[in-house]
């Protein structure tokens, strides 16, 4: 009587369950059915006037056939495709130029084609939604704040005006040089201390590395933010990864404090009440000639604060290696329709 019992009592859960598993086996057939679909139809689309490309994993890509060294693996791979080759990091495809003529066909002869980074939300979040010349779209908000601060950070009238700073601040170095003459220097840390003294009194008037600033802390927090590998960008359906793992609250932090910061930087440049170092072309810092624009609104298009602060970034934060390349080259190395280009030689 007890087994008929518990017999009956699995039939009746079984018949229960059966519809609830009919439809999970169900939806993990379709699923998988629009996941073959999607590969193949992506495959075939790309394949069609694309460069030779290794093969991929559905999901990865070549993520997985990168080293700890992908330049020796980008190097591996350029002997075997070419000097024009399309990998697939994740979702993403990317372009990989390794010769000078390809290059220069790149970003020269089919610049109108390669001018748009892929967008990424930590973009979103540390540069005030893409404001800023390097992640902002091409278009012509791009080309009116690029002409801003090229003709007003670096044509040769303005880097010649900022020679007394660039004066002092070697001097000062060379006389704390002098002053450890009996011990070791650590040179890349003062070449990176006059390089940031520099670049914050040309664009905001004054060195924020001292009087206990927060400044030097944000600029290396906002760097490692930037170089992190975050697999979200790459595999889409990863992104909740952000979150979980705390990336992007991370972020917002650093965002927060310094959107905090640049308020007070403009306050002061508008109130008058900055100091130390305040010197260039009619006495005025890059910060100067952008609230100067905004209240002549001449540039033909909206120069609101926030654009300001985006436009504050580049030179401060990404370093002056990204200020010359945007000097010497006339445009950011952008993005590719297809997903991301990458340019070596």
């Amino acid at each position: 009587m007890s087994t008929f019992l518990q017999t009956s009592f699995l039939e009746k859960n079984f018949y229960s369950l059966f519809p609830m598993l009919f439809v999970t086996i169900f939806l993990l057939v379709l699923s998988l059915f629009f996941f073959i679909k999607w590969f193949f139809n992506n495959s075939s689309v790309t394949q069609k006037n694309s460069p030779p490309s290794p093969p991929r994993l559905p999901i990865l890509g070549n993520l997985h056939q990168l080293s700890l060294f992908p330049h020796r693996s980008l190097q591996n791979f350029a002997q075997k495709y070419g000097p024009l080759m399309l990998l697939y990091f994740g979702k993403v495809p990317v372009i990989v130029v390794s010769s000078a003529d390809a290059a220069s066909k790149v970003l020269k002869t089919h610049d109108s084609v390669c001018c748009d980074r892929p967008h990424r939300k930590i973009f979103d979040i540390l540069f005030y939604c893409s404001k800023d010349v390097a992640s902002c779209g091409y278009g012509e908000y791009w080309k009116q704040v690029r002409s801003l601060s090229v003709i007003n950070l670096l044509s040769n009238k303005r880097v010649e005006s900022y020679r007394r700073i660039r004066e002092e601040e070697t001097a000062k170095v060379m006389q704390s040089i002098i002053q450890q003459k009996n011990t070791s220097v650590n040179l890349s840390e003062v070449c990176s201390t006059i390089t940031n003294d520099i670049t914050c009194r040309v664009v905001l008037g004054k060195r924020y590395r001292e009087e206990g600033g927060v400044l030097p802390e944000l600029m290396l927090e906002f760097g490692e933010l930037l170089i992190i590998f975050f697999i979200g960008d790459y595999i889409p359906w990863l992104s909740w990864l952000g979150k979980f793992n705390g990336f992007y609250s991370k972020a917002e932090k650093v965002a927060k404090h310094l959107d905090e910061f640049f308020d007070k930087v403009i306050e002061e440049h508008i109130s008058g009440s900055r100091f130390d170092g305040h010197v260039g072309e009619d006495n005025s810092d890059f910060l100067d000639v952008l609230l100067s624009v905004q209240k002549s609104n001449d540039t033909g298009f909206s120069l609101d604060r926030t654009a300001i602060k985006g436009l504050l970034l580049l030179p401060i934060f990404m370093g002056p290696e990204s200020v010359l390349f945007l000097k010497v080259s006339g445009s950011i190395l952008p993005g590719a329709n297809l997903g991301h280009v990458c340019c070596w030689n």
